[in-house]
């Protein structure tokens, strides 16, 4: 039997994990569902290391992401025998990777999401649904009455309710579902006057998606998996926009110019396993990308920083240019369409695996490493693929406020501007960060400045009693590439859970806190007294 609640989440995520936790801190009653059997979407079931600024150790991120972060150390702390130099440090970085100060296994993430709900659970406020996707949504108006799940292990369907609902899905399904107006792809310059939109509106030009893996390396071994259905398909694709073959090495340099959607190329290393001590890695995206070196770019388990013969090997995800797929869109293309871009994009990662560990050159002159094993283990699945898509970027509402390149970009503001939001329920700060596209576009990653994230933005033009939590917010193609990343997507979806739970203890409309000045006051006194930022001290864009 499944209890009413006053607020529905669909989609675990880590927008879902934040809301139902601001929620149920609130005194509401929270039902979330979610589609695989992790909670955590790209921390975890999509196996992404976290994408963060680089002041995340002092400002910049809420309360209760830094709960998480603490939280992911501590595990490590207390249950791996980390050597006493790496468990001493406040700033330990468990994978020791050069994306993240914090990269880490998605199991531990897992587990520590999970700790956090946990009370919320206990105490009856929070009923998790795991496995479980939505398939309609009945709207009344301007308002959702109901979301019809179905229990993917069985195909038993259930109708859940609640006042408030939250989309924290990772593509914006329910948007469509519930028949909520949305955007999808690439917005025509002429709609926001973005320096980097194309001429004319693009639906189907979306950022490419990646489907990752966990590998490490044993010398002598041979874990060399079947040749992968595509994988002649793969082994021979050369992008338009590419220096060469998509799997090799040589890859365009993300953060150069682009000239006709060409960049200048740079071939990149492999090495797995390297002799440098972990403890000597710095990981800082304001100043280097840290992708020139794959195998410690997302390492995720570094065996220097434990006791000797604890581990033979590192773990590193697989998450680079050589498998982002772009060939056809996730959203928009019909249901058949979804299918073929993602058992593709599966296909590319595989394929991947196979050039690995058979063809990719070595620094000894010898080509093929295959003592690259995959791992299931750290996945959570058979084939040692993630549980779910990587998607960069998702249905968008048409929201009572639109972000723009033109409030975060630091070429157009200056590398100590801002946007400020009278509104502002949190912050965040990255690059802006487009993957190539299946429109044919090359990465624009370009510099921002630290943002603010308005509440105008969570707000549906016409609905009243839905909130996006994450990727789906009122940005655009271009400024979704800084605001998709995990703080700032947790942040969104704490303060849309902290929104609909102060809507129902005071009576208001979401749309009344967000036009009121008075009513909104009050919503940023509950904001501010539970730890969530909601402006930046004085530093720099990258």
């Amino acid at each position: 039997m499944i209890p009413e609640a006053d607020i529905l989440i669909v989609g675990g995520g880590l927008g879902g994990v934040a809301a139902a936790l601001a929620a149920c801190r609130a005194g509401s009653t929270v039902i979330m569902t979610e589609e695989t059997d992790w909670i955590g979407g790209q921390l975890t079931s999509q196996g992404v290391p976290p994408d963060e600024h680089p002041w995340v150790e002092q400002f910049g991120t809420t309360a209760t992401y830094r709960q998480l972060r603490e939280g992911i150390r501590d595990f490590y702390r207390q249950w791996y025998p980390l050597r006493a130099e790496a468990a001493s440090l406040t700033d330990l970085n468990p994978g020791a990777g050069r994306v993240s100060k914090l990269c880490h296994e998605p199991r531990v993430a897992l587990a520590v999401m999970n700790a956090m709900l946990a009370p919320h659970v206990s105490g009856g406020r929070l009923t998790i649904l795991t496995e479980h996707r939505p398939v309609t949504a009945e709207a009344d108006g301007d308002l959702v009455r109901a979301v019809t799940v179905e229990d993917i292990r069985d195909g038993t369907r259930r109708t859940l309710t609640g006042r408030y609902v939250i989309d924290a899905t990772e593509t914006g399904e329910l948007l469509e579902l519930a028949g909520v107006e949305n955007v999808i792809g690439a917005e025509a310059q002429s709609e926001h006057d973005e320096p980097h939109a194309p001429e004319v509106a693009q639906p189907l030009n979306q950022q490419g998606i990646t489907v990752s893996f966990a590998i490490s390396h044993h010398e002598g071994e041979n874990h060399v998996i079947d040749k992968p259905q595509d994988w002649e398909f793969w082994r021979s694709y050369q992008p338009d926009f590419w220096p060469g073959p998509l799997l090799s090495f040589t890859t365009p340099d993300t953060r150069a110019t682009s000239h006709n959607n060409r960049m200048p190329s740079f071939t990149r290393t492999f090495v797995p396993n390297p002799e440098q001590d972990p403890l000597a890695v710095s990981a800082d995206q304001s100043t280097d990308a840290g992708d020139k070196e794959l195998w410690c770019f997302r390492r995720i388990l570094a065996r220097g920083l434990h006791r000797p013969g604890a581990f033979d090997s590192d773990i590193s995800m697989v998450i680079w240019p050589l498998n982002d797929y772009w060939l056809k869109p996730l959203i928009g293309g019909g249901e058949e369409t979804t299918r073929e871009a993602e058992f593709e994009a599966r296909q590319l990662s595989l394929s991947l695996l196979y050039w690995l560990q058979t063809e990719a050159p070595r620094q000894d002159g010898g080509t093929g490493f295959p003592g690259l094993r995959i791992r299931p283990d750290v996945t959570g699945t058979e084939d040692g693929l993630a549980k779910a898509t990587y998607v960069r970027e998702s249905r968008r509402i048409k929201a009572v406020k639109t972000i723009t390149e033109r409030e975060v970009s630091l070429d157009l503001l200056g590398a100590y501007g801002r946007t400020s939001h009278r509104d502002s329920v949190g912050v965040g700060g990255y690059r802006i960060d487009l993957h190539p596209s299946t429109g044919g576009d090359n990465y624009i990653d370009v510099g921002s400045v630290p943002f603010e994230i308005p509440l105008g933005a969570l707000l549906p033009r016409r609905v009243r009693n839905l909130l996006p939590a994450g990727k789906n917010i009122g940005t655009t193609h271009i400024s979704n590439g800084c605001h998709r990343l995990h703080p700032v997507e947790w942040n969104i979806g704490e303060a849309a859970g902290a929104l609909a739970a102060h809507c129902l203890r005071e009576s208001v409309t979401p749309h009344q806190v967000q036009s009121e000045g008075k009513r909104f006051d009050e919503f940023a006194r509950v904001l501010d007294r539970d730890g969530v930022q909601r402006r930046w001290p004085d530093v720099r864009g990258y």
